[in-house]
C-alpha cells in the first residue's frame, strides 16, 4: 500500500481528533488506541503516524470537543441582546433534556470530560482546554445578576447524575428539578 498524501494524511488526523473527542466523551479516556483508530475507520498503526502520544491525542480532543460546543451556541444559540434571555433558556431547556443525556458522544464537553480530568490531574494541556472551554460556557451564561458558573454548575451536575440514573425514573425527576431551579432565577 502507498503512502498517503499529505492532505490526506491531515484529513485523517481530522477524522482521528473528532472520533476520539465523541469517544472519550461517550466512554473515556480510557478507550484503547486499537478502538479508536477502528471506530475512525484507520489501522492501529497509523495512529503514531499521526500523534506522538495518546496524550497528545487528548490534549486535541480535549480542545476539539469544546470548540464543537462553542460552534454549536453561536450557530444555535448567539443573538443579539434582547435575543440573549430567550438563546439561553433554549439552550439550558436542551441541555437538561432526556436527548442530551441520551448523547453523551455528542454532548457537553464538561460533563462527558468531567471524570477523566478529574482522574488524570498531570495533563497540563487537556487541562488547560478544559478549564478554558468551562470558564467560556460559565461566561455564555452569565446574566446581569450573575457570573454564570452557578447555572453551569446546576446543569453539569443535573446531567451527569441524570446519565447516571437513566435507568431510573429518577433521571427525569433530576432534569426537571434542574429545569426548576434555573427558570426560578438561580
Amino acid at each position: 500500500m502507498g503512502r498517503v498524501s499529505q492532505a490526506q494524511a491531515q484529513e485523517n488526523r481530522k477524522r482521528v481528533v473528532a472520533t476520539a473527542s465523541r469517544l472519550f466523551r461517550d466512554q473515556g479516556t480510557g478507550v484503547s488506541v486499537a478502538d479508536l483508530m477502528k471506530a475512525a475507520g484507520l489501522t492501529h498503526g497509523g495512529f503514531y503516524k499521526q500523534f506522538d502520544s495518546k496524550e497528545d491525542l487528548i490534549d486535541e480532543a480535549t480542545a476539539h470537543a469544546f470548540d464543537e460546543q462553542t460552534q454549536g451556541r453561536s450557530a444555535g444559540f448567539d443573538g443579539n441582546d434582547e435575543q440573549r434571555d430567550a438563546a439561553q433558556r433554549a439552550l439550558i431547556d436542551y441541555y437538561l433534556s432526556a436527548r442530551h443525556r441520551d448523547n453523551a458522544a455528542g454532548g457537553c464537553a464538561a460533563a462527558g470530560l468531567a471524570v477523566d480530568m478529574a482522574r488524570d490531574p498531570g495533563n497540563a494541556v487537556a487541562h488547560r482546554a478544559y478549564a478554558e472551554g468551562v470558564s467560556d460556557f460559565a461566561s455564555w451564561l452569565a446574566t446581569d445578576d450573575e457570573d454564570g458558573i452557578a447555572r453551569l454548575c446546576t446543569m453539569v451536575g443535573a446531567l451527569i447524575l441524570a446519565r447516571a440514573t437513566k435507568e431510573y425514573p429518577l433521571s427525569d425527576e433530576i432534569l426537571a428539578a434542574a429545569r426548576a431551579a434555573l427558570s426560578d432565577g438561580h
